[in-house]
């Protein structure tokens, strides 16, 4: 099993498909490295050699990737509601911070439906 930037790729899928495993790799990304490590985007994980494994955690080794990616990221977010800023605020609410509506859908960022009980009618007297 390769293991490249602290993840473990499936071997049985081709290279470009397992490079995405890895956070901060997507498919053009995944193109990009193959291509400067010089490896057949549609060979195996299963059958790189240790050399091309090498070259490809080098050619990687030029981007933000996993720990490093993700803690700018957090870092980021951090700023914005240090700062107070709108985008800040729908963070810290936990609300969708891209202009999304919320009166339906949302529920990714808002999470499970809390019921709120109706109000009760007031009983007539006679």
């Amino acid at each position: 099993m390769a293991r490249i930037a602290g993840v473990d790729l499936p071997r049985n899928k081709r290279g470009v498909i397992s490079l995405r495993y890895i956070y901060g790799i997507g498919p053009t990304l995944a193109k990009e490295v193959l291509a400067k490590a010089g490896v057949d985007e549609n060979k195996r994980v299963a059958q790189w050699t240790d050399d091309e494994i090498a070259r490809i955690r080098q050619a990687i080794s030029d981007y933000k990737v996993e720990g490093e990616l993700r803690s700018e990221v957090q870092l980021n977010i951090k700023r914005l509601m240090d700062i107070g800023c709108y985008r800040g605020l729908r963070h810290r609410r936990g609300l969708p911070v891209r202009g999304q509506r919320t009166r339906t859908n949302a529920r990714t960022r808002k999470g499970r439906r809390k019921t709120v009980a109706g109000k009760k009618k007031a009983v007539a007297k006679k």
